[in-house]
């Protein structure tokens, strides 16, 4: 079923195969990451090759009610199971395991209701907003929500960036209003996306994969997207940790990924 890390074709079949599988059977699973992006970037394929990123798992998400549905359906689409500590059940989180894979290295995660790793990104009544992905708000929010930014990353972001422009909805742009509203009320959600965006604008410049005018377009639009992150009116609760800061720890330790 999944292929190696270079296999990136068939980890995008086999998260649609999935996503329609589950369709079917009346439950709700959408594609994350960095398949998602490759779904909703077909024209620039030959740039992530170039830019060497290559998919390694399948990220989904469902919702919590239908925990039960899903954990009835993936054994029918040939994965197994793992049993998960306290820790990550608590999260939301289900991971089954391919079953042709003897060394259980290769898996499937699917998140419930939301995505809680350095921030917290809510899928409730989202997941409806788009198919067989998030939407393209949601597929930036997991990629700038992570502190420690790594390479892929940033390659992801680029490129989501190159082949969509922000704007108001969620039809095929990156739905910045409803970001810019949802970050107004965390100081320590948006100050990571906004120290994010900033890294990504600044490295844009460095990667030889991009031609002249992709650089272009991602600096604008990045621009653009922190320009709206600004002029969002805030909450009380952000202004008063606004004043704390860094001084505070402002997201939850997940994981350490090699920082770019």
């Amino acid at each position: 079923m999944l292929g190696g890390a270079g296999s990136n074709d068939a980890f995008v079949k086999e998260g649609l195969r999935i996503v329609q599988s589950a369709e079917r059977e009346g439950v709700v699973l959408r594609v994350m990451g960095a398949v998602a992006i490759r779904i909703h970037c077909p024209d620039s394929l030959d740039l992530l090759q170039r830019l060497e990123r290559n998919i390694s798992d399948i990220d989904l998400v469902g919702y919590e009610k239908q925990t039960s549905k899903i954990e009835k359906l993936m054994p029918t689409l040939g994965y197994t199971s793992r049993q998960l500590s306290y820790s990550y059940a608590q999260a939301g989180r289900l991971i089954f395991l391919d079953s042709s894979d003897s060394t259980g290295s290769k898996h499937v995660d699917v998140f419930l209701d939301k995505l809680a790793m350095c921030h917290t990104i809510p899928y409730l009544g989202r997941l409806e907003k788009d198919s067989p992905t998030v939407p393209l708000a949601e597929i930036l929010l997991q990629k700038t929500q992570i502190v420690q930014l790594s390479e892929k990353d940033v390659k992801d972001t680029m490129v989501l960036f190159k082949d969509h422009d922000i704007g108001d909805t969620d039809s095929d742009t990156i739905n910045i209003r409803y970001i810019a509203e949802l970050l107004s009320k965390d100081w320590g959600f948006y100050y990571t996306v906004a120290t994010n965006l900033q890294k990504v604008k600044s490295l844009a410049g460095t990667f030889p994969a991009l031609s002249e005018q992709d650089k272009q377009t991602v600096v604008g639009r990045i621009e653009n997207a922190l320009g709206r992150l600004d002029a969002e009116p805030k909450s009380s609760a952000w202004k008063m940790r606004a004043k704390v800061g860094t001084k505070k720890k402002w997201y939850k330790d997940v994981y350490s990924p090699a920082k770019f």
